[in-house]
């Protein structure tokens, strides 16, 4: 099959850093091609992939502090997909709704992942006008804001197989991974570490919307003696950082879509103490791969018995649930539905 997918441009695919949606484009990618398909990326320049590669911009916008401008360039990413369509059986987007003028227009077998969250009220207008756009959800959680959507199916991310190892000695500290910023509460996490007298590491970004967030609220909180405060790490730094861990916290106060970190974690061998919302509980199976909490209290408790649970069955769950490969044949079976006369008209 002849499949191109169109990463967003504010990071390289992968990520040198953070970057949650350009990381889940690249493994998609790279798993295609090895399973025997045809993929062209429609990324920056500055991405590595097994694929082709279209670079639409030369490198990441994020890294050359471009962000705010994006739109230009999306619009010319659009203009080279647009060029090469005939090359394609069907275009997968992760572009958000950047596209759906375009594909009204254009006879073309495709499909938009949205991977953020979908209760921002603009959003829901948006989609109704453009209601015959076939879309996949990353979680069944993520549709609540608009189940009416012209949902095609839902697909939960996967890792490579090889990307981390279990690690299955006892953990040494509770580590907090992802992003700064008010929805992800990192002021639980180090409250649950000062309440357990058990050191907390944090390797987390921080975005120029949050700073004033990070400076004013979590910044005096990183004075406690269990807390270290380690700032953004990259890919192979992860394999470390997490498989050390007793847990992974994830304090989240909001509809996560999916939470890349917590299948990282699992592939680590790691368990996850998450609190119920959004993805969670399609994601962690309580007493296996970690427990889902509501308060400080619980989680608490749930940090002392993760140290409890086998870290080698958190692994193989991993294994049999979130692998590159599985979310590669999801893919394409949702590939091949599109590609029937009656697909565009009937959603899922």
């Amino acid at each position: 099959m002849r499949i191109a997918q169109v990463s967003p441009l504010f990071e390289s695919v992968p990520p040198r850093l953070y970057g949650g949606t350009e990381r889940v484009v690249s493994f998609l990618t790279d798993a295609l091609v090895e399973l025997g398909h045809d993929v062209t990326l429609f990324a920056s320049g500055d991405s590595h992939t097994d694929a082709e590669l279209v670079a639409c911009w030369p490198r990441a916008l994020r890294l050359e502090g471009r962000s705010e401008q994006h739109l230009a360039v999306h619009l010319l990413q659009m203009e080279r997909v647009m060029k090469r369509r005939a090359d394609f059986d069907v275009v997968h987007f992760h572009t958000d709704p950047l596209q759906f003028p375009l594909m009204r227009r254009e006879p073309l077998a495709h499909f938009t992942t949205l991977h953020g969250r979908l209760d921002l009220p603009e959003l829901g207008p948006l989609v109704r006008e453009f209601r015959e756009m076939p879309l996949v959800s990353v979680s069944n959680a993520q549709r609540a804001p608009m189940p009416w959507a012209p949902w095609h199916g839902t697909v939960h991310h996967g890792l490579p197989c090889d990307l981390f190892e279990g690690r299955f000695a006892r953990g040494e500290y509770l580590a907090f991974l992802g992003r700064i910023s008010p929805e992800k509460r990192v002021d639980r996490a180090i409250a649950i570490a000062n309440r357990l007298q058990m050191p907390l590491r944090i390797a987390a970004k921080v975005d120029n919307a949050d700073k004033r967030y990070f400076d004013e609220t979590i910044k005096p909180l990183l004075d406690s003696p269990w807390v270290e405060f380690i700032g953004e790490i990259d890919e192979r730094q992860k394999q470390d950082f997490l498989g050390r861990a007793v847990a992974l916290l994830f304090p989240i106060d909001w509809p996560e879509p999916f939470g890349l970190v917590m299948i990282e974690a699992m592939a680590c061998g790691t368990p996850v103490v998450a609190w119920r919302h959004g993805s969670v509980p399609e994601v962690i199976e309580p007493g296996l791969t970690g427990a889902i909490v509501e308060d400080l209290d619980a989680a608490s408790q749930a940090v002392l018995d993760a140290a409890k649970l086998d870290r080698r069955k958190c692994r193989e769950r991993f294994e049999q649930r979130f692998t590159a490969e599985r979310m590669a044949r999801d893919y394409l079976a949702i590939y091949q539905a599109l590609m029937q006369p009656s697909a565009l008209v009937q959603a899922a």
